[in-house]
């Protein structure tokens, strides 16, 4: 903020970056989103990314697989890895989804992180 205003008072972007120190190519940029949109077009964007793989509804199906936790008949085993995941959706789902994908469901639906399994016991 302070280098648009340097700008503003007459400065030239260099002489501003450098005093605010920063680049004068991101003074320059900074400057024209204020001027396109004023100062709601200095605020941070959210990056583009990737499309979801997976639908708001299967999310929500899968969330719900996390939290209610895996059944053993069913399932076959006691406690959800990323690869038990893996397989139930790509029954479910057609196409494949990438580990990572797993992990950032569990994020997104506020599920602590995979654990391992437990340490075996000293003898």
């Amino acid at each position: 903020m302070l280098a648009l205003a340097l700008v503003l008072e007459g400065h030239s972007r260099g002489d501003a970056a450098q005093m605010c120190g920063m680049d004068r190519q991101t003074l320059r940029d900074w400057v024209h989103r204020f001027n396109a949109e004023g100062i709601a077009g200095l605020s941070n964007r959210p990056a583009p990314g990737p499309e979801p793989r997976l639908s708001a509804d299967q999310e929500a199906e899968v969330a719900e697989w996390m939290e209610s936790g895996p059944d053993l008949e069913r399932d076959g085993v006691v406690r959800w890895r990323c690869r038990d995941l893996q397989e139930r959706i790509g029954a479910r789902v057609p196409g494949q989804l990438p580990r990572a994908d797993h992990r950032q469901t569990a994020g997104q639906a506020r599920f602590p992180a995979f654990i391992g399994p437990p340490p075996a016991p000293r003898e």
